[in-house]
């Protein structure tokens, strides 16, 4: 078979790139035509205002809540609202009693009933556990080979719980990317598939539960300590205590004398079996899924197992706060405008377009026609940024902050570094004669390490700012590396094939005097002089030699004292033994 040439191959690579563009357009057009997306950008709250809610929250029976009770409430309501697929959302409290809620846009009327519910925390056995992640596709349990109930289930613990339907949901759940459509809780008396979420020390874990057996209102306490050995001696590892009422401790006896059975069943401590664990749950969201080692009678059980004193006081906090039965009444609800307003957003724009005319103007003046692959590149950058951001708005409600505009403004100076850099590196080959065919190819070799390297350090800084910042910096910071990643598409599927077919055509490749690499502006000197005389190491180009001539110098001025009478020393020597020699002949 006949190798691809060059052309051929740059050409290829500009069709892909054609038809990832394509296709965004195409996904972001029918998503349109549907009515379920837009062109224009979902803005956040800063830029376009929302609905603000001010939450007055009451606890069942009257009785007073505290400051504790509040911030726990809040992170529920957190947790609900950035499940619900809500971004750029606004929680704090006021006055120490109410809790203000701001959104972007009108939230739905499921949204609101989602926020004025009470916590719902329960307990249910576990029927089947597993890795976080979606199975793959070609992984699938084909439909004959699904789980088929034999018969009613007798129990909460009963695997006839588990239909075709419900191990199908719990193949394709992906905890680590959560359906946002959480708008209803589940029915307690039905299994539910569900997630454990990842932490520090553990990866995420997804679950088929039974019906509730236990709810969180049964729950009179809960507190952390330090675990206690069998001989009463205290030990490093933090352990959490539950108390449930009357009603509870009956209930969850019950519970662990089945789970107790699944347990001895599967070998005790050298088993596993998931039938032996009860998930408690909150919100439709596992908080953990411990093992029944023993029949709990008194309504105490002790929940142990690689806590930290952090852990443990969250998890504590969880089951004391998220079971009490606290909902909240809106007080008032009012439209909101922009916190910053749209005349922001403009000076913001119009900062943006002053910097990329600069760039245009910077590039056209340096590197003449070339300058216009640059302002190509930024173009298709700019267009693989909004469709991403659109289409990110559409499906995941990623709205854009003024923060998140500031990082595309940043991005605009970054990307057409990252085209200065491969053009330097295209005329220092031609500096050394090479013609533009082979200096394009070999600066790019040069050059992609480079770009590679700034753009791993600008992703890298991004993700931390990212996990690391709250509020509106983290728009800041996924802008900032979504335009990286889009640099790096442009770079290496526009730039780079753009210029390999440039370089074959006669305006560039004979050296036009403006396309910005005509040898002799850059002070070649071809390698090949004619009648077989190859450069001299004098005839290197001028710029090359100036660069040389300076390095030395201010290799001069950085030495010190004892240095330079050493190198004065050397250079004498030097020149007595060239007389020494000269005398001899």
């Amino acid at each position: 078979m006949a190798r691809t040439g060059p052309k051929n191959s740059a050409l290829r690579v500009l069709v892909w790139l054609g038809v990832i563009l394509a296709v965004m357009t195409a996904v972001l057009a029918g998503g349109t035509i549907a009515g379920h997306a837009s062109w224009a950008p979902k803005l956040a709250l800063d830029l376009e205002g929302g609905t603000q809610m001010i939450l007055a929250p009451k606890v069942e029976g009257g009785s007073d809540i505290n400051e504790d009770q509040l911030n726990q409430a809040v992170a529920i309501i957190r947790q609900r609202v950035d499940g619900s697929g809500v971004a750029e959302a606004e929680i704090s409290t006021q006055s120490g009693r109410n809790v203000v809620v701001s959104l972007p846009g009108t939230p739905s009327k499921e949204t609101r009933a989602l926020i004025q519910a009470s916590a719902d925390m329960n307990f249910r056995p576990v029927l089947q556990a597993g890795a976080g992640a979606a199975v793959p596709t070609e992984s699938l349990t084909p439909d004959d080979q699904l789980p088929k109930p034999t018969a009613e289930p007798t129990n909460s613990s009963d695997i006839n719980w588990v239909t075709p339907e419900v191990y199908k949901k719990f193949e394709t759940l992906d905890c680590d990317n959560p359906s946002q459509d959480k708008q209803e809780r589940s029915d307690p008396a039905k299994p539910l598939v569900t997630c454990e979420p990842a932490t520090e020390t553990s990866p995420a874990i997804k679950y088929i539960l039974g019906p509730v057996e236990v709810k969180g209102s049964n729950i009179k306490s809960s507190s952390f300590q330090l675990q206690q050995g069998a001989q009463g001696a205290v030990t490093n590892e933090w352990a959490v205590n539950i108390q449930f009422d009357e009603q509870g401790t009956a209930k969850f006896k019950e519970v662990t004398e089945r789970l107790y059975q699944f347990f001895v069943a599967a070998g005790g401590e050298s088993g596993s079996d998931p039938k032996a664990q009860f998930a408690i749950v909150l919100d439709d969201q596992v908080i953990s899924a411990p093992r029944s080692l023993a029949v709990i009678t008194d309504g105490r059980p002790q929940i142990t197992g690689g806590f930290t004193e952090a852990s443990a006081k969250a998890l504590s906090d969880q089951l004391r706060f998220g079971a009490l039965p606290i909902s909240f009444d809106i007080q008032s609800e009012q439209q909101i405008s922009a916190t910053l307003g749209g005349e922001q957003l403009k000076m913001g724009l119009l900062a943006g377009v002053i910097g990329l005319l600069l760039v245009v103007v910077y590039s056209l003046f340096q590197y003449r026609a070339l300058g216009f692959v640059t302002i190509f590149s930024l173009v298709v950058a700019g267009a693989l940024t909004y469709l991403a951001i659109a289409i990110l708005g559409w499906t995941e409600n990623y709205r854009l902050s003024l923060a998140g505009v500031a990082g595309l403004i940043v991005a605009i100076g970054q990307t057409a570094d990252s085209f200065i850099v491969y053009f330097e590196r295209i005329r220092d080959e031609l500096r050394e004669g090479r013609g533009l065919v082979s200096a394009v190819e070999n600066g790019w070799k040069r050059a992609k390490r480079t770009v590679l390297a700034s753009k791993a350090v600008n992703l890298l800084a991004a993700l931390v700012l990212y996990f690391v910042a709250v509020g509106n910096v983290r728009g800041f910071a996924f802008t900032l590396g979504l335009t990286a990643i889009a640099d790096l598409i442009v770079v290496f599927m526009f730039t780079h094939p753009t210029l390999r077919l440039l370089a074959r055509t006669k305006f560039f490749g004979e050296g036009h005097r403006f396309s910005g690499l005509d040898p002799k502006r850059l002070g070649a000197v071809p390698l090949y002089r004619g009648a077989g005389r190859l450069r001299t190491p004098d005839e290197k180009p001028a710029v090359v030699r100036a660069k040389n001539t300076g390095a030395a110098g201010e290799a001069e001025r950085r030495m010190t004292i004892a240095e330079r009478r050493l190198a004065e020393k050397q250079e004498q020597l030097a020149g007595s033994s060239k007389s020494t020699s000269k005398e001899g002949k």
